[in-house]
């Protein structure tokens, strides 16, 4: 069955050493395309050089918010060019809040996930949000941000509470869960995620990070996504084939694949 991994990050520096074979691992288990995610300039410019070395992998580019208060005060404005410039770049981000990491002042986080928001208006192209511990904010910055037009974003490695997933879903986003759906401690995230209407429903790995049962403690990488797919398939009582099918569908739509 086909799968879609929207978001990894293939130029965290352990897949350097063995990308192709990443990419092929991948294509083995079914994963027909990965969007790799950009979090600084300099991870922006390789997920774009990757995205136009195989042609299975698209690039979404932008600034992190906890990388925002070390960027330079000319990266963005080549984040921006990196955007507009390349038909492999299909988002925008990710961005959004964090409030677990003391890595940048809000005030700061606030005005590049702006930047963000509006950029992907400009642009056309869809947006990625990162959410920890900041639910409130974010949801306040997305209403926000919808008073100039509908936003066309999801809500990368979901992890929220049953109302903001009702929020989100609202405001016109999708939801993508991760691998910490199967982890044994997420029982409400499970409940979320059965609700979810499946044409709002992506998959993704967020490898390196949040490798899936029964992956769980290896470094993550796209062909685990068919491990996380087939989970959510299960709990929500539907075939592995038929959630594939759905979630690729989905994000071929939204990003425009």
């Amino acid at each position: 069955m086909p799968w879609i991994d929207t978001h990894c990050h293939l130029d965290e520096e352990s897949f350097h050493h063995e990308i192709e074979a990443v990419v092929q691992r991948a294509h083995e288990m079914g994963v027909e395309a990965m969007i790799t995610i950009g979090t600084t300039l300099a991870g922006s410019r390789l997920a774009v050089a990757l995205a136009e070395r195989f042609p299975s992998v698209y690039a979404a580019v932008g600034i992190h918010p906890n990388y925002a208060q070390t960027a330079a005060d000319t990266d963005w404005a080549e984040i921006e060019q990196l955007a507009a410039a390349s038909p492999k770049v299909v988002a925008v981000g990710e961005t959004g809040l964090d409030r677990y990491w003391d890595h940048t002042p809000l005030d700061v986080q606030q005005d590049y996930f702006r930047r963000h928001l509006e950029l992907s208006r400009r642009l056309g192209k869809p947006f990625i949000v990162h959410c920890r511990e900041a639910e409130a904010d974010v949801l306040a910055e997305l209403h926000q941000a919808a008073q100039a037009g509908p936003l066309n974003g999801v809500m990368h490695s979901f992890a929220g509470s049953r109302e903001t997933a009702k929020a989100c879903l609202e405001l016109g986003l999708y939801l993508s869960f991760s691998g910490m759906i199967t982890f044994r401690r997420s029982d409400e995230l499970r409940e979320v995620a059965c609700e979810v209407p499946e044409d709002r429903l992506f998959v993704e790995t967020d490898a390196p990070y949040l490798a899936p049962v029964p992956q769980r403690g290896k470094r993550n990488e796209p062909a685990f996504v068919s491990h996380t797919g087939g989970y959510l398939a299960e709990i929500r009582g539907v075939s592995k084939d038929h959630l594939g099918e759905v979630t690729t569908r989905n994000a071929r739509q939204f990003f425009g694949l």
